[in-house]
């Protein structure tokens, strides 16, 4: 099976594409005429799939819709598998516990929904995350610097006069990247900061949420997110597009949408 690093940046490659659509299909902001969240990610995708490197729903909200929504969720992975096998499926859960929940947890992420990655939580250690480490070919996508404005209250405390994130980088980039699957999410609302933590991991994946609704600096973000192959990164963005239009032409307003910000991430991706 082919590696998470390998899939991203050949589909990278490929497409020329960094952008990543969030499928984060808030069912109370659907278009009216769409009662299905597996329906209206699947107009999401077929108008943008050449567009793009990686689709990312985040669990939250189908959860929010019980039973019927985890249906969503695996009829919309099932459905990028069977029909888009070589774009990225990246479950955004921020999961992480001990011993067997953890276990369970991978389970759901990588043997029932097939996602090729998951983001994950660095608070409980590397233990805590062994379970998804140890699928070599899966990726652990591990919150580093996150892209909402309380992210420093934790994130930049100083231990031995450095910032928090800058050592979990270093740490995640070393003793737990054994297998080579570890990414790190660095939000694009902190490009300074990103330039930082892309120095201390060169080669690694980075997801970068926080373009579009939150505001993030798409011209720093992309130049400090990529590696010195203009790869690895994965600028997430997600209401700004699947949102765009509430009309019967969502879709089309959507893909609209994906080609203008795929045509200005590669200006900056290559200037």
């Amino acid at each position: 099976m082919k590696l998470f690093k390998d899939k991203l940046n050949q589909r990278i490659e490929k497409f020329n594409t960094l952008l990543c659509i969030g499928l984060d299909s808030d069912k109370s902001k659907l278009p009216s005429s769409f009662t299905s969240q597996f329906k209206f990610n699947k107009a999401i995708i077929g108008k943008t799939h050449d567009l793009v490197c990686a689709y990312k729903p985040n669990t939250a909200f189908y959860e929010a819709q019980g039973v019927q929504g985890i249906k969503e969720l695996k009829l919309t992975c099932d459905y990028l598998r069977e029909n888009y096998p070589d774009i990225v499926i990246i479950l955004d859960a921020k999961r992480a516990d001990i011993g067997n929940t953890s276990e369970s947890y991978a389970k759901f992420a990588f043997d029932y929904l097939g996602a090729d990655a998951v983001t994950l939580h660095p608070y409980l250690g590397k233990d805590a995350l062994q379970p998804f480490l140890d699928r070599k070919e899966k990726g652990s996508i591990v919150l580093c610097k996150t892209s909402n404005p309380g992210a420093k209250e934790i994130q930049n405390l100083k231990i031995n006069s450095k910032p928090l994130y800058q050592i979990l980088a270093k740490k995640i980039a070393g003793k737990w990247n054994e297998n080579n699957n570890c990414g790190l999410v660095v939000g694009a609302t902190y490009p300074a900061e990103l330039a930082i933590v892309r120095k201390i991991a060169p080669n690694m994946p980075f997801l970068i949420p926080g373009v579009g609704a939150q505001g993030g600096e798409l011209d720093k973000s992309v130049g400090s997110g990529v590696d010195k192959n203009g790869k690895n990164a994965i600028i997430n963005v997600a209401r700004s597009i699947i949102f765009a239009s509430k009309g019967r032409d969502f879709a089309e307003i959507s893909r609209r949408e994906t080609e203008k910000l795929k045509l200005e991430i590669n200006k900056y991706r290559n200037g």
